[in-house]
């Protein structure tokens, strides 16, 4: 099962000429969840090799406008295309007064919205996996988002199943599930004699705005990738403190209490170029990467490598080489 994480906007509270304000795609096989949808993110969805997909889910960490005032827009866009499929929208509390204030701005939309507010410790269970809601440190009501798959079954021993005499078929199947069979000469088989240890699935982590918190270290540690929030750099720790964001660095000694295997930083305010706040993170935690918009990030299962930076990789291939708005 293929998951990744697509950066349509890396930006802190404005947009620049390089990146969009907050907004990251979480795609899991066939699922597409948006977190956050910053001004312009449908515009980016449509620049990316992704396109403007008919999502059905939509996560937004808190209702500051950086991280939601691309959604009335997007909401709109899919009423013209005469969109049914219904669409939900969870956040913090407020979510619900927010959009009754828009709502003259969506207008009548073609199919039923939904509007859902989450709270700190909510888990809303998908096919393999979980998206969990937990708490951040940000002044205003918001929540942090998590992707947590559920454990897979142990590896199973096709050579002791061959000299066990173990058909091929469903037997295999259900040996692997954690059912014992019986053999055509009677004998009885268990999944301890050839079904290893159950092995982890993986956990992806999106801070949205927070000030250095000790529950995200807590209740990720080991998780395959941190995304958490860098809008600062060490000159401007107070200013961080006074707003309810965090630092470069302070964002990578969260990572590293974490021992995530991955710390990608995002949000990083248009007063920074950005390799400033990578070196500054990774002087506490290597492993730091600092995606621009477009930019991916491939999350293999543990035992097939570790999480990727793979640099443009939701950008289309373009006639005549690279999209001048990067440049």
């Amino acid at each position: 099962m293929d998951l990744d994480v697509v950066f349509l906007g890396t930006s802190a509270s404005a947009p620049t000429a390089r990146r969009g304000t907050s907004s990251l795609l979480v795609r899991r096989g066939g699922d597409r969840l948006l977190f956050d949808c910053g001004e312009g993110t449908q515009r980016q969805l449509l620049r990316s090799s992704v396109g403007l997909v008919d999502l059905e889910e939509v996560f937004l960490t808190h209702l500051h406008a950086d991280h939601y005032l691309g959604l009335p827009g997007m909401l709109k866009t899919f009423s013209l295309r005469v969109r049914e499929t219904p669409l939900t929208v969870y956040g913090p509390s407020g979510l619900r007064e927010l959009f009754d204030s828009i709502a003259r701005v969506i207008g009548k939309l073609t199919y039923r919205l939904e509007l859902v507010e989450l709270r700190q410790g909510d888990a809303l269970a998908r096919q393999g996996y979980q998206v969990c809601a937990f708490p951040v440190a940000h002044g205003v009501p918001a929540l942090g988002y998590a992707l947590v798959e559920a454990e897979r079954p142990g590896r199973f021993d096709s050579d002791a199943a061959d000299a066990l005499g173990v058909p091929f078929g469903p037997e295999r199947g259900m040996l692997q599930h954690g059912q014992a069979v019986t053999l055509a000469d009677g004998r009885v088989v268990g999944p301890d004699e050839l079904v290893g240890p159950a092995r982890p699935g993986r956990t992806v982590a999106y801070t949205g705005d927070t000030g250095p918190t000790e529950a995200v270290a807590l209740l990720f540690a080991g998780a395959d990738l941190l995304i958490h929030e860098a809008t600062f750099g060490d000159d401007d720790v107070e200013r961080a403190a006074e707003t309810g964001h965090s630092t470069a660095r302070q964002a990578a000694e969260v990572a590293l209490d974490a021992g995530v295997a991955l710390l990608a930083l995002t949000h990083v305010s248009p007063r920074y170029y950005g390799p400033e706040l990578l070196e500054e993170a990774r002087d506490v935690f290597p492993a730091t990467v600092l995606p621009r918009d477009f930019d991916c990030i491939e999350v293999p299962f543990s035992e097939r490598g570790k999480p990727e930076l793979v640099k443009g990789g939701a950008r289309p291939e373009r006639p005549g080489g690279e999209d001048p708005a990067t440049r």
